[in-house]
């Protein structure tokens, strides 16, 4: 299971399969190497992953790093949730981002200094999702967010695999369901559903796994 841009694996810690067929190897981000490309570095990283013919699981911008390390490695089968499968289904905002190079000008390093100034004073008790930010997203280094950011922004893909199985919510900001296709819609779903519903993919993945 790989975790979104800027996330760890705390993100799974509520996924419990309860299945003696599966278990569950939870991955975290690496740090890229300079002017290392998205292939290069799924190269490297697929090297993280011991077991022969495994199935990937993937979130947001992890669901284009396992898409990528499927086709350097066998995958028995591939998950992505809260993600695309298509740099057709990006949002338009990414697009324009994309075309205007708008990824070089952010300032990095204000993620994390937002959070941190945010927990400093005590805004989460007005702005409730610090709280998963400072849990979850801890991979601020301004490196990494920069490749990363780019990465994202300039994949593509226009065929996909057609047994892949594709998860999205319908209250998606990130990835709105309105620019998905062929994908298996949770209502009330948001991008960090893989967190707060954790309970329909206790009860669905198994099932969606073994069915052919």
């Amino acid at each position: 299971m790989m975790p979104g841009l800027a996330a760890n694996s705390k993100v799974f810690e509520n996924i419990n399969l309860q299945n003696k067929n599966y278990c569950i190897h939870k991955l975290d981000w690496i740090q890229p190497e300079i002017n290392e490309s998205l292939k290069q570095y799924c190269n490297r990283f697929s090297k993280k992953i011991k077991h022969k013919n495994p199935i990937l699981l993937g979130v947001s911008f992890g669901g284009i790093i396992v898409q990528e390390i499927d086709k350097i490695i066998d995958v028995k089968k591939l998950i992505i949730v809260s993600s695309v499968k298509s740099h057709s289904e990006f949002p338009i905002l990414f697009k324009i981002a994309r075309d205007y190079g708008l990824n070089n000008v952010l300032p990095f390093g204000m993620f994390d200094n937002a959070i941190n100034i945010s927990m400093k004073l005590n805004i989460n008790k007005l702005y409730k999702r610090i709280d998963l930010a400072e849990r979850y997203l801890t991979e601020r280094d301004d490196y990494y967010l920069e490749w990363a950011v780019k990465s994202l922004l300039n994949w593509r893909q226009d065929k996909y695999r057609h047994d892949l199985i594709h998860i999205n919510g319908d209250k998606d900001k990130v990835f709105p369901i309105s620019n998905i296709s062929n994908c298996i819609t949770i209502k009330g779903g948001r991008h960090e559903m893989i967190i707060l519903k954790s309970k329909w993919f206790n009860k669905n993945l198994p099932r969606l796994i073994e069915r052919t």
